[in-house]
């Protein structure tokens, strides 16, 4: 893997991972545009561990007040809204695996994720904020969540879908949906690393790993900022439309084996 190949493959996982696109179906299309089906595991983990530094730089102060506070509220927010994920992964780790190496279920889930946010565009503005932000809400915004762990439905999408749904007003939907990211993709690198552990590495040059990582970061930081500010007055039918078209010429190119 080339440093230009790491960098883009960073770009890719910082923007998708917090654009309501999807991630790991745009990370598994890259590395299959570039070559790069065998380039797995290892690299994911450090592409996470971008994303996971972004996300702590922007939500510094709100991780130092969960240290000084850790019985807090908003502790227990992130924990109930992590448990579903926790559960599902556990159970259906295996599974899950296996349709994210083949990929051949990402074109359809690409169209689910569309539905999702074209539905949640839809609904009303909500009023609460943060200190609004219920127990209840905070499990069933994990539960959506635990539904992204398929490859192509997005994470973020889902879980913004889902607070809306709850009566969030769209600023504070994109803001906790990325702050519960954070036990999320530390989660994920948790269960990456075990598996690390316990088989091969593969042969990736640590100066590619090092771009990748600081790509995956630098532009997971912009994704968030954006992404934050754009839900506030605008529509998310674009992302709808384009994770359409996307779906659309995945399936056509695996009906015709050209992909």
């Amino acid at each position: 893997m080339t440093k230009f190949e790491a960098f883009i493959l960073g770009l890719i996982q910082g923007l998708t991972e917090f654009l309501p696109i999807s991630s790991t179906g745009h990370l598994y299309l890259g590395r299959h545009l570039f070559g790069l089906d065998e380039a797995g595991l290892f690299l994911d983990t450090m592409l996470h561990i971008g994303t996971l530094l972004a996300v702590f730089i922007i939500y510094k102060e709100e991780l130092l007040y969960i240290l000084r506070k850790p019985f807090s509220k908003l502790t227990f927010l992130l924990v109930v809204g992590t448990i579903p994920a926790v559960v599902i992964g556990l159970l259906f780790k295996d599974y899950f695996e296996e349709i994210s190496k083949t990929g051949i279920t990402i074109g359809w889930e690409f169209l689910i994720t569309g539905l999702f946010l074209w539905f949640a565009d839809g609904i009303k503005n909500g009023y609460k904020r943060m200190d609004d932000i219920t127990y209840t809400d905070a499990f069933v915004i994990g539960t959506f969540q635990a539904a992204a762990i398929f490859p192509a439905i997005s994470r973020s999408g889902l879980t913004i879908v889902a607070a809306l749904i709850r009566k969030l007003d769209r600023e504070t939907a994109a803001y906790f949906s990325f702050l519960l990211s954070i036990p999320a993709i530390a989660g994920a690198i948790v269960l990456q690393s075990v598996d690390l552990v316990q088989g091969n590495v593969e042969n990736i040059s640590v100066p590619s790993l090092i771009v990748g990582t600081i790509s995956s970061a630098l532009f997971g930081y912009l994704a968030v900022k954006w992404m934050i500010g754009y839900l506030k007055k605008h529509s998310l039918k674009v992302f709808a439309v384009y994770v359409w078209i996307l779906g659309f010429i995945i399936i056509a190119f695996q009906a015709t084996g050209k992909f």
